[in-house]
């Protein structure tokens, strides 16, 4: 007899027992159990994941930032994407936290693909990853005194006058 597949209700069941209220906002777009935690509790969470003998998450798929300006004392996060290559099973994981204080722990420790992905998370986001092994651009120049992916600068300049607005839907 086959052995049946793990579900996105076992994960989250198995999660919610070992850290309660430490998960919250869980929720399935498209079918991917998606949730958010603390930055205290990620890597106590991925450290979980990685180790439990049901859930066997032990692949991070990837790691990246994100910028809501308008959320207040939220403004930046981190979104980590672990997968069970035995299970064939994804988790999404949210953190967020003030731009004023953009220190998250690393997760290198646990995943050494971290590294090369919390460094372009700390190039494109200002995202201090504490504990990283060489937490230097990746990918910008090293003087660069700004953090490109954030949402603070114009898409556009709005002196040109060289296009016309038609052109573009507006």
């Amino acid at each position: 007899m086959a052995e049946q597949g793990l579900t996105n209700e076992q994960v989250l069941e198995n999660i919610t027992a070992k850290f309660g209220e430490a998960i919250f906002d869980a929720h399935e777009p498209y079918g991917l159990l998606t949730i958010t935690t603390t930055r205290d509790q990620i890597i106590p969470l991925l450290t979980h994941l990685y180790n439990d003998a049901t859930l066997k998450m032990n692949f991070l798929t990837s790691l990246c930032g994100i910028h809501y300006p308008e959320n207040k004392d939220q403004e930046l996060g981190v979104i980590y994407h672990v997968h069970s290559l035995v299970h064939n099973v994804r988790l999404r994981i949210k953190i967020f936290f003030p731009i004023e204080d953009p220190v998250v722990p690393t997760a290198t420790n646990l995943y050494a693909t971290a590294n090369w992905m919390e460094r372009e998370t700390f190039d494109f986001y200002g995202v201090q990853f504490e504990g990283h092994p060489n937490l230097i651009r990746i990918l910008n120049v090293e003087d660069m005194t700004y953090h490109p992916m954030r949402k603070e600068y114009p898409l556009e300049d709005g002196t040109r006058e060289d296009k016309v607005d038609v052109f573009f839907g507006r």
